[in-house]
């Protein structure tokens, strides 16, 4: 009976041990428990990914413009305001479907004749007529255009058209165009001569810009009556200084390599201006003459005279 009833006691013990709460087992890891860590990484990592890609495109935004700028032929060239240099052409592109107008003059008073007195009293040379010339250029096609031109000198017409095959860039040290023109007196009906050329140019710093013209011109004593058909090849040279942010300085001459070369070497130099699309320039030369064959048959000794080229821009 003891034994019995020390069987029965654990009874109680047994049952109040069933009703006590049971600890929670270890078991496999439900990954859809926990995504917090791996869901941040992939934020961080779209995150960094969108940040590399619109840094990239801001660079790239910030990059294009100054490519665009460097081709883009409307955009102003400090270094290069002008078509020509004071007879000479220069390798500035004119954009595709623009013009641009240019007015010569050249007084006929020699400032090298006389004295101070009575250069003043002919206003130093105004008061004496000019040569009077007026150009307009169209861009046909992208870095082609052409030019008529037509000076009271001989009555003279030039038809002349250039492209421009290289311009300078950071892998390119020089701008090169090509030059071609035919012009005949009489309002183009007379003593026709045919040029070809090239313009060389170099700029520096946007302030300074260099130029090398080599042009052959047939029929450059055509003047001469009874001459034999001559012709003439004449390397210009010429040069342009940026003295203020739109002031300049210019000069050029052109020396007669072979062929008909009367008289003296052309020369001109002169101080211009740049005023929005407008270029201003006062000239000194000693020569009338504008076009490519009244450019080799040269200038005259002991002659200087005072003129002026207004150009204006159509873009």
């Amino acid at each position: 009976m003891r034994a019995l009833s020390l069987r029965l006691s654990w009874i109680p013990a047994i049952f109040v041990i069933g009703l006590l709460p049971r600890p929670a087992l270890a078991g496999p890891v439900d990954p859809s428990a926990t995504p917090a860590s791996g869901a941040t990484a992939t934020a961080v990592s779209t995150t960094s990914a969108t940040a590399s890609q619109t840094a990239a495109s801001s660079t790239s935004s910030a990059q294009t413009p100054a490519a665009d700028d460097d081709d883009d032929e409307a955009v102003l060239d400090p270094a290069e305001p002008d078509y020509a240099i004071i007879n000479l052409p220069t390798t500035l592109r004119l954009p595709r479907h623009k013009g641009n107008f240019r007015l010569t003059h050249r007084f006929a008073g020699n400032l090298r004749s006389g004295s101070f007195g009575e250069q003043a009293s002919n206003l130093f040379g105004l008061d004496q007529g000019a040569t009077i010339g007026f150009e307009y250029r169209y861009g046909v096609t992208r870095h082609a255009e052409v030019a008529v031109y037509r000076t009271n000198f001989s009555k003279t017409i030039q038809i002349h058209g250039k492209y421009d095959a290289l311009h300078q860039s950071t892998s390119l040290p020089v701008s090169v165009s090509a030059t071609a023109s035919i012009e005949g007196t009489n309002n183009f009906q007379q003593q026709y001569a045919p040029a070809v050329g090239a313009v060389i140019s170099r700029k520096i710093a946007n302030r300074y810009a260099a130029y090398v013209v080599p042009t052959w011109v047939g029929n450059t004593a055509a003047a001469i009556l009874g001459s034999p058909r001559r012709n003439t090849f004449y390397v210009g040279i010429g040069g342009r200084a940026r003295v203020t942010s739109a002031m300049y300085l210019v000069g050029e001459l052109s020396p007669r390599a072979a062929g008909y070369a009367p008289d003296v070497t052309e020369y001109g130099f002169g101080l211009e201006t740049r005023v929005g699309g407008h270029v201003f320039a006062l000239t000194f030369t000693n020569t009338f003459g504008t076009t490519d064959a009244q450019i080799a048959r040269g200038g005259t000794s002991h002659a200087l005279y005072l003129g002026f080229n207004l150009a204006r821009k159509f873009f």
